[in-house]
């Protein structure tokens, strides 16, 4: 066996049949000369790929062993990285009380197949940008691949905790990175969002593959219709049962007394998660389980607790579509269709904000109306065929969460993978004294934690 195992034929053998099941996987066959490289590191030796070392010489100096490691461990993680696994961090409470800021995740990348690099000239285990730089860029743009997802192990359900590129965040205002630039046009106009630099800082574009991770569960899929209605969200008519960590902004209201902030840390409530005022008593707004709202009731300084519910009919113009056409808030919502591939649905000029940036941006088209027609690559369209699926993403902390409700559809070239379990967990309001990892949450899997 251990002469098998030795073998030079047999090396070749096992490493040029992975190698070849990796190329049939991508589908992609523009790597088979890779065949020939592997052949000639196991059989042929004539050409001396490892050009770091010398030779002929079996005990290399440590420097060139130290090279040798971090070229193989470079190699390794970036394939990891790419194929496999990828490290995240929880960085707003979006996702509270599931997931927490400070969680540290692990992001299958194989749950709903490897996404293939759309701009592949980058920086090594970089996002988007340079380390210690705000704005420098950490890839080229020379190369510009098509979408393309390798097989997965599955496909995206209601319910899944999905990592995805922020779809808005094709422009991004440089001193505002982490907000929606549309979002900041709608307030603040187009205008002044480019001219002040100041406090706007550069307009950049990024590709989809560099645009700012987000994650949120996702509750719907492809093909469903959903609707929000007091709060309470609805998929093919059917009521969604709520998650555990499920919560909402009610506003407590004293008996003039303050609530001490032990009692919210007890709760698992930080600092930057609630406001309090002061006039005609105390009043604060907290985001809360119905299990921390029937906890917090019992407190002898707590005369009234009020869930902030915005009322139905009622127009925000910061929920999408953004159009006042639509009186749609976070809290009553939808009728909505979310679209899957091939699906066909009737197009006309009230229903258009619903689609147009799918139709325009994420699927490419050429898009114009003129009056009531509506003209798609200069042919007059009446209804419209989707080329990708979506899905429809939201924050469990549904009132302190930029979500689908805001900026809309997620396109399926954007998913990046499915967080699958927190290997660390850090509470940033605390000392390492006082309880600063949450060892509770170590190791624990994310469907376990969201449910």
């Amino acid at each position: 066996m251990k002469n098998i195992l030795t073998n030079k034929w047999f090396k070749f053998g096992l490493i040029g049949l992975i190698y070849l099941l990796w190329v049939l996987w991508m589908w992609n066959f523009w790597f088979l000369p890779g065949l020939a490289v592997i052949y000639d590191v196991y059989i042929s030796k004539k050409v001396h790929w490892a050009f770091w070392k010398k030779k002929g010489v079996k005990k290399q100096t440590a420097f060139v062993e130290w090279v040798d490691a971090l070229i193989f461990a470079i190699v390794a993680a970036t394939i990891i990285r790419m194929f496999l696994i990828e490290a995240y961090t929880i960085p707003t409470p979006s996702m509270e009380k599931s997931l927490l800021v400070g969680d540290y995740l692990f992001v299958s990348k194989y749950s709903y197949g490897p996404k293939m690099p759309n701009t592949p000239l980058s920086f090594p285990f970089v996002h988007n940008t340079m380390p210690g730089s705000k704005e420098s860029k950490s890839y080229l743009e020379w190369i510009q691949n098509p979408y393309k997802r390798l097989a997965g192990l599955g496909e995206v359900e209601r319910g899944d905790a999905i990592v995805f590129n922020f779809p808005e965040g094709d422009t991004v205002a440089t001193a505002f990175m982490g907000h929606s630039y549309y979002g900041l046009c709608r307030v603040y106009g187009r205008e002044m969002v480019w001219k002040d630099k100041r406090n706007f800082g550069n307009i950049i574009t990024r590709p989809v593959d560099k645009r700012e991770n987000y994650i949120k569960r996702c509750v719907a899929i492809a093909g469903d219709s959903l609707q929000i209605i007091d709060g309470s969200l609805y998929v093919n008519g059917k009521l969604s049962i709520p998650a555990e960590g499920q919560q909402f902004n009610y506003d407590i209201y004293t008996n003039g007394q303050t609530i001490n902030p032990n009692k919210f840390d007890e709760f698992g409530i930080s600092v930057e998660d609630y406001s309090s005022h002061y006039k005609d008593g105390a009043y604060y707004r907290v985001p809360m389980t119905l299990e921390m709202v029937n906890e917090m009731g019992k407190l002898p300084v707590v005369k009234q607790l009020t869930i902030k519910m915005e009322e139905k009919g009622r127009t925000d113009g910061r929920v999408f579509p953004h159009s006042i056409a639509y009186s749609w808030n976070e809290d009553n919502f939808g009728p909505l269709y979310v679209p899957a591939k091939g699906a066909s649905i009737s197009l006309n000029v009230n229903n258009l904000p619903l689609y147009e940036r799918i139709i325009r941006v994420y699927e490419g088209n050429e898009l114009r109306v003129e009056g009531n027609d509506i003209y798609i690559n200069n042919q007059k369209a009446s209804t419209y065929t989707f080329k990708m699926n979506y899905y429809w993403a939201m924050g469990d902390n549904r009132h302190n969460s930029a979500d689908s409700r805001y900026w809309g559809f997620v396109p399926e070239d954007h998913l990046v993978g499915k967080a699958v379990f927190v290997w660390l967990s850090l509470d940033k309001n605390k000392s390492l004294a006082d309880g600063k990892i949450r060892w509770s949450r170590l190791f624990h899997s994310v469907e376990s934690l969201m449910n």
